[in-house]
């Protein structure tokens, strides 16, 4: 399963993916002292949904698309669909680009903030610091985003938030690595925000990933999901989602109040579902 960003932008999981993002970075942002933002696998920074490869898949007419024509959104929803239509260049009712990860971070650190934004491919990364070269916040790396775990954490700052996304081209592979990649990051650094993304084809592999850092000692850890189809579905991905370590205090609540509706506006009546679940900790 190869996941790249740039395939995939705007769809179902990049909906799931920067509504818990902009959670969190609303949640650190509000206290005064200043933070550190790293991604790992950070793309390019934005997207064009017209461009042939994307526009094939129409997952973005599923996705992004989808959610920002569904009316009585509740506040988090709303906030992310309002901020990628303050990422349009033109004045349209049709989203047309879609900003990456890093994007919304921009959005939403403040000038006291900082940000190290790690990509190993060479287009990707070239792409990335022509995004990010009037920002003075930024940094951009070419290089392999869990080796920069160990080389950018503990940041200066003694407060982060870590976004772990890889591409995802060896499923159970990429699983192994993100899991050994958290208990290693934490392991050297327990106070920082860590969250991970990942796609859901079955089950078993999540639940046996999640048992896994349960059991090597990660002491607060939250999973969320949403899936679209059912789990037995011969589609690519059938839902998607994110492990965070050390969340902030009573985000569960806030997106227990955000993906069902999230849910209903991608899905309808159809299959699938959200699941927000304490996987260790209180």
């Amino acid at each position: 399963m190869n996941y790249r960003h740039a395939f995939h932008a705007g769809n179902f999981g990049d909906v799931l993916k920067h509504i818990v993002l902009v959670a969190l970075l609303e949640r650190m942002t509000q206290k005064a002292k200043p933070m550190f933002f790293l991604d790992t696998h950070a793309g390019r920074g934005r997207y064009d949904l017209d461009a042939p490869a994307v526009a094939r898949s129409r997952e973005a007419d599923r996705g992004i698309r989808r959610l920002s024509a569904a009316p009585d959104l509740p506040p988090l929803a709303r906030r992310y669909v309002e901020l990628v239509r303050d990422f349009e260049a033109a004045n349209s009712s049709r989203i047309r680009f879609y900003p990456g990860s890093p994007r919304f971070a921009a959005r939403l650190l403040r000038d006291t903030d900082r940000a190290a934004l790690c990509e190993l491919e060479a287009g990707e990364a070239e792409a990335l610091r022509r995004e990010f070269a009037d920002d003075e916040r930024f940094s951009v790396h070419r290089r392999d985003g869990y080796e920069a775990l160990k080389g950018l954490l503990p940041p200066p700052e003694r407060r982060a938030l870590v976004l772990v996304d890889p591409p995802y081209e060896t499923r159970q592979e990429e699983l192994r690595k993100v899991a050994d990649a958290l208990v290693a990051a934490y392991g050297r650094w327990p106070q920082g925000v860590y969250v991970a993304w990942y796609p859901i084809k079955r089950a078993a592999p999540i639940g046996a990933m999640h048992r896994s850092l349960v059991a090597r000692g990660l002491p607060s850890l939250l999973a969320v999901e949403l899936s679209i189809h059912p789990e037995d579905n011969d589609a690519g991905m059938n839902g998607s989602g994110m492990l965070l370590v050390n969340p902030p205090w009573r985000i569960e609540e806030e997106l227990a109040g955000t993906l069902p509706v999230v849910h209903a506006a991608l899905a309808g009546q159809g299959a699938g579902g959200t699941r927000i679940e304490r996987l260790a900790g209180d």
